[in-house]
């Protein structure tokens, strides 16, 4: 290979890594503030490769200066974001705890069951799941109860007028480790007016973390699922299972995988 073809190729593999590192980096922060940041970057970037090709030396004196100190900038207003991210690439598994598939289809049966029950009654409800990422945080901000999973326990908790109904509750493997918890708004533009402080907050932790988050809604009574700072459509009860066995169930295959 010549020395000339050599250059090609590596300037091909080149703009191939960059565009997909940005590509995957603009799909991250999709519909976050840091996504509209992001686009005016490029457009300042394109705008300093094209003075580099004309020669506009003052120009791209200032831009080199800009883009120094907007490196420091970006880290500082958008840290939230990247360590999300950061915590993401850590983890292993979506759901790796101590326990077979028979007991998490039985403990989805559990939380779906009193899922309907409290929709029913248009009782809201905000169940999350802790998986890799552990929720500590989250748990000191609530009661911690340390009980067993079940149908009524969650439907008691989450009665009106009780001490427990406000916040949320936070399951780790078969137990209800805390109930009354507070969970984070989420800050994402395109939810943000249109969603009530439930379904913000639903949202909110998903962002922050792995959790999944079943949600009944007390106007409606309508049961949402959240996952990855996005809502997953429930039509009926069949559809919620299949959701919450594809996201937690670990198959023996992916174990081996991860053992």
């Amino acid at each position: 290979m010549t020395f000339y073809a050599y250059s090609a190729v590596k300037a091909v593999l080149e703009i191939i890594i960059l565009w997909v590192v940005i590509y995957r980096t603009l799909a991250y922060f999709e519909g976050t503030r840091a996504f509209h940041v992001l686009k005016g970057l490029s457009y300042v970037l394109i705008g300093f490769l094209i003075s580099q090709l004309i020669g506009l030396d003052t120009i791209n004196w200032l831009l080199t200066k800009f883009f120094g100190i907007s490196i420091i900038a970006v880290m500082i207003i958008f840290q939230q974001e990247l360590r999300q991210g950061l915590a993401r690439l850590g983890q292993q598994h979506l759901f790796n705890i101590a326990m077979d598939e028979s007991e998490i289809v039985a403990l989805i049966e559990e939380i779906t069951t009193s899922a309907y029950k409290l929709s029913k009654k248009k009782i809201g409800c905000l169940i999350a799941i802790e998986r890799e990422i552990k929720l500590k945080n989250y748990i000191e901000s609530g009661i911690q109860l340390d009980a067993k999973i079940s149908s009524e326990l969650i439907q008691n908790i989450f009665e009106p007028n009780t001490p427990l109904h406000d916040g949320g509750i936070i399951t780790r493997a078969d137990r209800i480790v805390a109930a009354s918890c507070l969970f984070p708004l989420s800050e994402n533009p395109n939810f943000s007016r249109i969603l009530g402080t439930r379904h913000r907050a639903a949202l909110g932790i998903t962002e922050q973390t792995d959790a999944i988050v079943l949600l009944v809604s007390e106007e409606t009574g309508e049961i949402s699922v959240a996952s990855d700072g996005r809502f997953i459509p429930v039509v009926n009860r069949e559809r919620l299972i299949n959701i919450l066995k594809n996201l937690l169930v670990v198959s023996d295959k992916d174990k081996k995988k991860t053992s």
